[in-house]
């Protein structure tokens, strides 16, 4: 893209397991997947996306939800910018916030036209950028965000070897479980009992993406998580695989929208 237009501000929220961010980008983002539930509102423009429902268009007002591991992509429709509001929640504050009551359920839809998530995504975001500090109040927005969204709009998640072949299953496991480790087509095809055109062919009907590009993924979501440990950004992209800073840099950009030392600056401010 010619004129390529990114911005990204990210919130400070005294909330362990939230994370929240503004972004302003005419960008398209590849597909990927978080390890976390996210709820953002389209703010100006248009947003078009992949999913498991297909291709999904949203555009101002319009709410727009992901699932821990569920694979999507971004894109504006169009040439113009679009703005929006992102709120990533970690499956654990979920649990903390509900009590186990909701660790079974999804957002069933990815994106929605619901006037009252609109109005509580606006709360919040009004009160990160005026009061950051005041975690409590953050914690009751939060609460109140989560519940309405829920209750409108989850259901049950899908036994993972009802949705996904055993096979393939059995790849993505090992992509999860060491996403630092170097993997190759010949291994994986190996442990799916699966040539390496088969699996190639099914891992992406089955999730929407190549093995390599999961595995990038997935290394992506454990240098953040190193990051936010504590961890400097050589030793994040070391420790998660990547063969070096920038190559780490240029994924986590990519995938996530700001660059790693942005965020880092975000979670541990001088």
């Amino acid at each position: 893209m010619a004129d390529e237009r990114h911005h990204v501000t990210a919130f400070a929220t005294g909330v362990a397991g939230l994370t929240a961010m503004s972004l302003v980008s005419n960008r398209a983002f590849p597909r990927h997947s978080h390890d976390q539930y996210g709820i953002g509102l389209i703010c100006a423009g248009g947003h078009r996306s992949w999913s498991g429902a297909g291709r999904v268009d949203a555009v101002t007002g319009d709410i727009i939800t992901v699932n821990p591991g569920e694979m999507h992509d971004g894109a504006p429709l169009g040439s113009a910018s679009r703005a929006w509001h992102m709120l990533y929640f970690d499956p654990g504050l979920i649990r903390e916030i509900f009590d186990g009551e909701y660790t079974s359920a999804e957002l069933a839809r990815p994106a929605l036209d619901d006037p009252l998530l609109r109005r509580l995504m606006g709360r919040l975001f009004q009160h990160l950028a005026a009061a950051p500090d005041d975690s409590l109040a953050v914690e009751e927005h939060c609460q109140a965000l989560l519940g309405a969204a829920f209750s409108r709009h989850g259901s049950r998640r899908p036994s993972a070897s009802h949705s996904i072949p055993n096979a393939i299953a059995r790849v993505r496991q090992r992509l999860d479980d060491a996403p630092h480790a170097s993997a190759t087509l010949g291994e994986l095809a190996a442990m799916a009992g699966l040539s390496r055109y088969q699996l190639l062919r099914s891992f992406a009907r089955t999730l929407g993406t190549t093995p390599h590009a999961y595995l990038l993924q997935r290394r992506v979501l454990m240098a953040r998580s190193l990051i936010a440990d504590g961890h400097s950004l050589s030793q994040a992209a070391l420790a998660a695989g990547f063969s070096d800073q920038s190559h780490m840099s240029r994924a986590f950009t990519r995938q996530l929208g700001l660059p790693p030392g942005r965020y880092r600056r975000a979670l541990f401010p001088a």
